[in-house]
């Protein structure tokens, strides 16, 4: 069922159908000279799917209509409406998900010979639609932000002589972008050199013929506009405009139709999202050397807005990241000179590469630093969140649990459910491991690091159990991480076996937290008596203070399918101070954490 809002939409748009037959000869006069534009949904190389798609969309909206768009493609459209009710249309439907988040504007120059309705005429009077919504103003004072649509001017046709005088005017960079328009298009597969020779004039004569124009060779001022509107389609639907912020001191273009400044968090100015598309934009402004740039690469790096699976590179005075995941795309590029650093972000949504990568490269090419740099205390008097960077949310985990160190090379011993499910495993968050051997069974997992590591200290396991009623302590991240370092819990050995009669598994007095699963359970004399499993022994809860661990044969024989060789606890060892054991403790203890 439709929602209110667009129920409303097509109320309004059925009104004014209604009306156009008695209408005044004064009101059709205006309404004509009026632009209209169209909304572009779908496009498919064949005449078949795109009627059938025609007819699909036609069963749930008004206005629907087929054109062909040349180079063997047909595209489905709906409209015609004035330009400012178009982009109404486009906000409701997209929030209402009635048409692809893609859909753009449409000029009616591109569009070439109708195919639906079937009948014939096109419909040719613009259509009413609901309010604009109302978007929150940037910061006048600071940030100068040109209008997310540029005002457009009808242009008067010309004779093939005043053409080639007007084009005779066009700059050599003017030249290549029509090559690369018609390149975009399909019509121009030479060189972009700004020389119009037989390729080009050819490339120029198909378009035109595609596009209703008489195939001259020599594009009119008005089809050179409505050539480069049809290759700036996707920069047009974002409101790509010129923006100058004079306090972070960097101008350059970017989709104002779908970003709003918000704030200033240094190093940043943050534009939050204000379109459909959920994207987000960083201005990164701030003094430094390279010590600071490489600083704010590794930061960034941990922001939920840069996911971890992307290409990212570092060197000299620059970085760039990529990142894809959870839904996004994000791209960050920065560069140190004279004691500044300066770049952007961009967060855009996954499956719209085309366009982004449009966005992206007119960001890129239009960046220019000009005199300023943001005041490190920007946005200082903000509230202060461990979870935050800058404003922004830092990355976290599903899950954290612990483990210990097994090998000089950094193998590690933890539970089994900290990895199930992971599309990344990282011990003490900077390093990435992975699953050797898992047993749901046991409840052991064993782990590689991707790179090898030198641990502090490495368990070496009891080669006999404790005495009963014995003390032991389990070393463990205890609240997965928050508190920065491992910690001793105290407890004592009650049973060689747990509840089931089970010889692999302890059972232990003790009080223990979610994150001290996968710590390690020694003795005070610093063996290693086993590992702390899950608080849950399957779908029971357990009472408090009834802990239990994997015993040291069990983590002996999960080891050794592992491939890792255990080392054993000397027989002669003596009970350590409680400051030395907590040392041992400590050194091989580390938090595993599971990503998704």
């Amino acid at each position: 069922m439709k929602s209110l809002i667009a129920t409303l939409a097509l109320s309004l748009m059925a009104l004014a159908s209604a009306f156009t037959g008695v209408a005044t000869a004064q009101t059709g006069t205006q309404q004509s000279a009026q632009e209209t534009v169209w909304i572009q949904v779908a496009a498919r190389a064949s005449l078949r799917e795109a009627q059938a798609e025609a007819q699909e969309f036609a069963a749930r909206l008004p206005d629907v209509s087929g054109f062909s768009l040349g180079g063997g493609w047909y595209g489905i459209l709906l409209g015609p409406y004035t330009r400012s009710d178009a982009d109404r249309v486009l906000q409701v439907y997209r929030a209402e998900r009635q048409i692809p988040r893609d859909s753009f504007i449409a000029l009616s120059s591109n569009l070439g010979n109708q195919f639906y309705p079937t009948a014939a005429t096109a419909n040719t009077e613009p259509q009413a639609t609901v309010e604009s919504p109302v978007l929150e103003p940037i910061d006048p004072a600071v940030v100068t932000q040109a209008p997310a649509e540029p005002v457009e001017t009808v242009l008067p046709d010309e004779t093939p002589a005043e053409a080639r005088r007007s084009e005779s005017r066009l700059t050599r960079e003017e030249r290549m972008d029509l090559q690369t328009a018609l390149k975009a298009a399909g019509f121009y597969t030479s060189t972009i050199d700004g020389a119009f020779g037989r390729g080009t004039r050819g490339s120029m004569s198909d378009w035109q013929s595609a596009r209703g124009y008489a195939p001259t060779g020599v594009l009119t001022t008005a089809q050179r506009q409505a050539l480069m509107d049809e290759y700036n389609a996707p920069l047009i639907s974002v409101g790509m405009a010129p923006l100058t912020d004079t306090k972070a001191g960097i101008s350059m273009q970017v989709p104002a139709g779908e970003v709003t400044f918000d704030r200033y968090k240094s190093p940043f100015a943050l534009f939050k999202s204000s379109g459909d598309l959920g994207a987000q934009l960083l201005l990164i402004s701030q003094p430094g050397d390279r010590r600071t740039l490489y600083g704010l690469y590794d930061i960034m790096q941990t922001l939920e807005i840069v996911p971890l699976d992307g290409p990212r590179q570092r060197s000299g005075d620059s970085f760039t990241l990529e990142g894809r995941g959870n839904g996004i795309v994000s791209y960050t590029e920065a560069r140190l000179a004279n004691g500044e650093i300066k770049g952007f972000t961009l967060v855009w949504p996954t499956g719209d590469d085309e366009r982004r990568a449009r966005v992206l490269a007119a960001m890129s090419a239009s960046f220019e630093r000009i005199d300023g740099v943001l005041d490190p205390a920007a946005g200082a008097d903000a509230p202060q969140n461990v979870d935050l960077i800058s404003g922004l949310d830092v990355r976290k985990p599903r899950l954290s649990r612990s483990g210990f160190y097994v090998d000089a090379k950094g193998s590690v011993a933890t539970t089994a459910d900290v990895v199930a499910g992971c599309t990344r495993v990282t011990l003490d968050h900077d390093y990435q491991a992975e699953v050797a051997y898992t047993d749901t069974a046991t409840g052991i997992a064993v782990l590689r690091p991707v790179e090898a590591l030198a641990p502090m200290a490495v368990a070496k396991l009891a080669s006999a159990s404790a005495r009963l009623q014995s003390d032991i302590a389990v070393s463990g991240f205890s609240y997965e991480g928050v508190l920065g370092a491992p910690s001793l819990s105290w407890g004592s050995l009650q049973d060689v076996k747990d509840l089931s009669g089970n010889p692999g598994v302890s059972r232990l007095q003790l009080s223990s937290q979610p994150g001290d699963a996968g710590g390690p359970v020694l003795t005070t004399d610093g063996a290693v008596q086993g590992m702390l499993l899950s608080q849950t022994k399957g779908a029971t809860q357990l009472p408090e203070g009834v802990s239990f661990a994997a015993n040291a044969d069990t983590l002996r024989a999960a080891l050794s399918s592992a491939g890792v060789t255990a080392s054993d606890a000397s027989a002669e060892a003596t009970a350590l101070p409680v400051g030395a054991l907590t040392r041992q403790a400590s050194g091989m203890t580390v938090l595993v954490s599971c990503w998704d």
